[in-house]
């Protein structure tokens, strides 16, 4: 069994080219696709890094698929507990 990919289960900050800023916890890293999946992601809009503003969201949205490219920075926030890291594996 292939090991976990490091960082699955993080609490990760997006902040996207368009300057919204995301939270959620990582779920999936595609390198061939270049995409990342965050779930349980809430928006936070643009926090005055762009204008027009784009006001935060109160939905938490189950899943959302990042391109790299369209991916200005990413922060990890917290990591996972060991419990989460054991169960951060493909089927």
């Amino acid at each position: 069994m292939a090991s976990p990919t490091p960082y699955v289960g993080s609490k990760i900050s997006l902040v996207s080219n368009s300057g919204i800023r995301y939270e959620g916890v990582l779920y999936t890293i595609n390198t061939q696709e270049a995409q990342i999946s965050l779930e349980s992601v809430r928006c936070f809009g643009t926090e005055g890094r762009k204008t027009p503003e784009i006001p935060a969201s109160n939905e938490v949205y189950d899943y959302i698929v990042f391109r790299g490219q369209d991916i200005k920075d990413l922060t990890v926030l917290e990591s996972p507990s060991p419990a989460v890291r054991l169960l951060g594996f493909s089927l």
